[in-house]
This record gives C-alpha cells, structure tokens and sequence, in this order.
C-alpha cells in the first residue's frame, strides 16, 4: 500500500517504511508527525481519491532536520563587469513514515 501526500508545496508517494526528506518541518528529532492533506491511496481494493482520502493521515517520525549540499549561485553580466557570487543551502526535513491511515 502506498499513499500521495503533499507538503511543502510538493508532492510525494510514501508507503510504510520509507524515508523521505521534505521541506523544513518546525518539529524537533524524534517527534511524531502527521500528514493531514493526503491526495490519493493505492489500497489493495484500488486506488482512493477525493472524499474517500479526506479523513485520511499518515503517520511519521522526524529522523532528522539538517541542510542540503550548497547549491553556488552566480550572477554575470557580459561587457558591464558585474559577477556576483553567492552560496544557498536549503534545510530539509528528513522523516520516516510509519502508517498510513485509510
């Protein structure tokens, strides 16, 4: 069985077991999470969407918040002698999936 959820402006398919990182959760290591806006189910009797998900959760446990590799951005314009140079690093939350609730 597997599940579609969406948080942070993105998508992602999970089923039980899997880790997966998602946009910075505001949830300490350790803590339990819940995944409220669930978009579709793949039960064994078929896929579930629309009304039939809207009560539906999943269930996570935050393994771990940390920053992505840096990412350079670099900025130039020809023939003016502008460079600008800069670094980002995205933070993420990584998080372990224990149930899915139909």
């Amino acid at each position: 069985m597997y599940a579609v959820i969406a948080t942070g402006g993105k998508q992602y398919k999970v089923a039980e077991g899997d880790v997966i990182r998602v946009e910075k959760l505001g949830a300490e290591d350790g803590a339990e999470v819940t995944f409220d806006n669930v978009i579709a189910i793949n039960t064994d009797k078929g896929v579930l969407v629309g009304d039939k998900v809207s009560k539906s959760t999943v269930k996570a446990t935050v393994v771990k918040t940390a920053k992505a590799k840096k990412v350079t951005v670099y900025k130039y314009k020809p023939k003016k002698g502008y460079h600008k140079k800069n670094g980002h690093r995205q933070p993420f939350t990584e998080v372990k999936i224990e149930a899915i609730n139909a």
